[in-house]
This record gives C-alpha cells, sequence and structure tokens, in this order.
C-alpha cells in the first residue's frame, strides 16, 4: 500500500509488468498516467561562485529534473546571469530559460527523452569527436590556427552529448522501460556504457590540447611527417574502437588493443628519435612531447573503450547460457 500511495495511484490505473533479462519481474506504475504538465523540479540556491552554481545545475540536469529553478535571494548581477544562461545554452542539450525575474531564473528541459535514442548520441558524440580528429591532424600538417581554433569550439559540441548519455543512462538505470524504449535492451550494460562514453569524452579533450598547441605553434610549418603517421594511427584506432561497440565486435577489440600497443611504442620511439636528430621541427621540444603524448592517451583511451566491448560481450554471453539453462530445466 506504501508503494501504491507514493506513486499516486488509484483504482482503475494500469500498472506495467516488464520481464528482466535475469527472469525477474518488474512492477511499475504506467507512465502515461502521469500529467503531462507534471514534471520532475528542483530549486537550487546560488552561491558567489558562478561555476559552482553550473557544476550543481549540470548535476540536476544528469539525475533528470525536467524544470530547474535557480534562485539568488540577494539578486543576480547581469555578468551571472549572462554566465549562467550562456553555459546552459553552450553545453547542455534541450535546456532552455523558460523565466527570469530579479532573484530566479528557471530552466526547462525541452527534450523529450524518447525524441534521441541512446545510440543516435554516442554516434553523434563520436561523430564529432572524428571530425575533430581529422581536422587536428591537418591543422598540425599546415599549421592551419584558424581550423585549430575551430576545432576547440567544437568541444563544446561534445560536452553536449556526453552530458546527454550521461542522463540517458542514468535515466534508464531508474527506468527499465524506459531504457528499452531509448536503445539500451539491458541495464547491466549501463556501466560499461557510462565509461565508454567518459573515455571519449577525454579522448575530445586531448584533441582540443593538440589544437592548442597547433595555436602555439602561429602559422610555423615543419616536418612533422612522424608524429602526423602517429597522428592517423590514433585516429584510425578510435574509429576501429567506436565500431567494436557499435556491433560488440570482440575481434575488432582486441585487434584495437593489439595496435595501441604500437602506437604507444611509435609515440616512445619519435620522441627518442627526435632528441638526436637534426630535423627542424615546427614544435618546441616541449610542445612537440605534449602533442605525442596526447595521441597516445588516445590510443590508450581507444584501448580502453574495446576492453569494456569484450567485458560486455562476456557478460550478454553468461545470460544467454543462463536462460538457455533455465529454459532447459523448465522443458
Amino acid at each position: 500500500m506504501e508503494w501504491v500511495r507514493e506513486g499516486g495511484l488509484t483504482a482503475g490505473d494500469t500498472v506495467l509488468l516488464t520481464v528482466r533479462p535475469d527472469r525477474s519481474l518488474l512492477i511499475s506504475s504506467d507512465q502515461s498516467n502521469v500529467k503531462k504538465n507534471v514534471r520532475l523540479k528542483v530549486d537550487m540556491i546560488a552561491s558567489e561562485d558562478q561555476e559552482e552554481n553550473f557544476r550543481l545545475l549540470v548535476a540536476n540536469y544528469l539525475v533528470g529534473y525536467d524544470i530547474i529553478r535557480i534562485l539568488s535571494p540577494r539578486g543576480f548581477s547581469a555578468a551571472e546571469r549572462k554566465y549562467l544562461k550562456e553555459s546552459a545554452r553552450r553545453r547542455l542539450i534541450g535546456i532552455e530559460i523558460v523565466e527570469e525575474t530579479r532573484t530566479e531564473i528557471i530552466l526547462q528541459n525541452l527534450l523529450n527523452f524518447q525524441d534521441i535514442s541512446f545510440e543516435k548520441s554516442l554516434q553523434s558524440m563520436y561523430r564529432i569527436i572524428f571530425s575533430m580528429m581529422e581536422d587536428s591532424i591537418v591543422a598540425l600538417r599546415e599549421a592551419d590556427v584558424e581550423l585549430a581554433k575551430d576545432i576547440i569550439h567544437r568541444d563544446n559540441d561534445v560536452d553536449k552529448f556526453y552530458l546527454l548519455s550521461v542522463r540517458q543512462i542514468k535515466a534508464a538505470l531508474d527506468d527499465s522501460t524506459l531504457a528499452g524504449k531509448i536503445g539500451i535492451k539491458d541495464t547491466k550494460d549501463c556501466l560499461g556504457y557510462r565509461l565508454i562514453v567518459k573515455l571519449m569524452e577525454r579522448i575530445g579533450d586531448h584533441v582540443q590540447g593538440i589544437s592548442q598547441s597547433v595555436i602555439q605553434m602561429d602559422g610555423e610549418k615543419g616536418d612533422n611527417d612522424d608524429i602526423i603517421e602517429m597522428g592517423l594511427l590514433s585516429q584510425k584506432l578510435f574509429q576501429d574502437s567506436f565500431n567494436s561497440i557499435m556491433s560488440i565486435d570482440t575481434d575488432l577489440a582486441n585487434h584495437v588493443m593489439r595496435t595501441s600497443k604500437i602506437s604507444i611504442a611509435l609515440g616512445n620511439k619519435i620522441i627518442q628519435k627526435s632528441e638526436h636528430s637534426e630535423k627542424t621541427y615546427c614544435l618546441s621540444g616541449e610542445r612537440q612531447r605534449k602533442i605525442i603524448e596526447s595521441f597516445q592517451r588516445i590510443s590508450e583511451y581507444s584501448a580502453d573503450i574495446a576492453e569494456m566491448v569484450i567485458n560486455m560481450k562476456a557478460t550478454h554471453i553468461k545470460q544467454t547460457l543462463s536462460e538457455e539453462a533455465q529454459a532447459l530445466e523448465q522443458a
């Protein structure tokens, strides 16, 4: 009865009975009975630290609140108001300012979970990062400062889809019915997906770092063929690691893990070679090492993604064998 009262259920309401992958049953209230205009709301009190306010805003967004009211008893300054509004629009998908006064700002999530699947969020994030990697290698080869600046701006789009993906994963863990609707077939995969999107976000950060080093080159070109070769290899590793996610391909995942070691060794070799070379690089020793280390981290993160794919595949196999064994017992 306590569960019924907390769910606001009354006589005649519908409940859903869902069979979980482990063959247990989940009983949940039918969300279609919930009034459309009733949304999860939260109030947060603004502090004097703008970054702290945004971090709390992001935290409330990730746990699934649709309406977030930010209150400032002393009133928002023009700078505080501008920072919150621009940060929300730049880094949170679906969030819009719907109302504001001197002492409060109300933000509402206008994106329905079912408007975009988790797979689509993941693919969008991947495409942005991959295009950033492609352009970062061109910018490095051509010492193209303007292209490098554009890459850095695109990292905000990566963050948008990263935060949306985390929000979707958290929602899937809370509601297995919703998980199926957004394309997560088994909530046991959520932990793996959570780690994967974080690794992808970190790859985006390293591409951004490479672009910052290109900007510091200030248009000066040089002989960076070895570094470009390593960049192309790390790009291919990231591409293969993502393809292994989409198909849960353990053969491809193992290939990524093997090749990542070659990429890391290549980076070490370039560093050692440059220390004893008379070649004219357009990069100082410190910037050169920083770029190589970023390509190495991208290779390592790609291998980590591949490892998660192998772990997820093992979980799927175990689940299938368990279901087959139960079916034999019942027969």
